[in-house]
């Protein structure tokens, strides 16, 4: 599987898990999961950091809708 589909389905992961965030939310989270400081990071972010971030915030956030728990750990 290519790289770029791997984020396509992690992202698709992250919306399951986090249904409130509008998509620019959820790109601006893991944008900032991945190490970028400002909103600006996204041009200069590689895929596989934004991937590497994707897989982190729903492996520390799976329980989360099991728990009924709102927020999100998206420490890196």
């Amino acid at each position: 599987m290519l790289e770029t589909d791997e984020l396509t389905e992690a992202i698709s992961g992250l919306r399951t898990l986090f249904p409130d965030w509008r998509m620019g939310q959820l790109i601006a989270n893991l944008v900032m999961a991945a190490g970028g400081m400002d909103a600006g990071a996204i041009w200069e972010m590689e895929d596989e950091k934004l991937l590497a971030a994707a897989r982190r915030l729903i492996e520390r956030n799976r329980g989360r809708a099991d728990n009924g728990d709102s927020s999100c750990q998206t420490d890196v």
